[in-house]
């Protein structure tokens, strides 16, 4: 499983890809819970984007949470997210699953497993090399 670091800003996303690049490691940039709600899905895709071209090459990918709204998580994928979190009823969730699929997207339905938050971190860089290299972060 790729290392999860929750991003919340671009400083965020470029900090964790930089580490990824230095350590020769893939990492997975996740938003926090519900981000999509009210930060939408094209603030996310820009993120990620803005980032990645700044570090090309870096094995990532990322996830947006979009909570339980399906009309949040379908623009998502509509707008070529490839991963989207969705916590909302299981019917919704498996209609987006085929939907997900044929657009070469994935709904992450389980409950995600650790990640760094990089909000508050006045070394964002050092946290996110500590973490991608199995150091405890305090």
């Amino acid at each position: 499983m790729t290392a999860r670091i929750l991003v919340h800003s671009l400083a965020d996303a470029n900090a964790a890809l930089a580490a990824a690049s230095a350590l020769k490691l893939p990492v997975t940039l996740a938003s926090v819970p519900g981000a999509a709600g009210h930060a939408g899905p094209a603030w996310f895709k820009s993120l990620v984007e803005q980032a990645a071209a700044r570090h090309p090459g870096v094995a990532m990918d990322a996830v947006l949470d979009c909570g339980a709204e399906a009309g949040t998580a379908l623009a998502a994928l509509r707008l070529g997210l490839k991963r989207v979190g969705f916590s909302g009823p299981e019917a919704a969730r498996a209609r987006l699953g085929e939907i997900a699929r044929a657009l070469g997207g994935e709904v992450d339905s389980a409950a995600p497993g650790p990640a760094l938050d990089l909000r508050g971190r006045k070394n964002k860089l050092a946290a996110a090399r500590a973490y991608l290299a199995g150091e405890t972060v305090t």
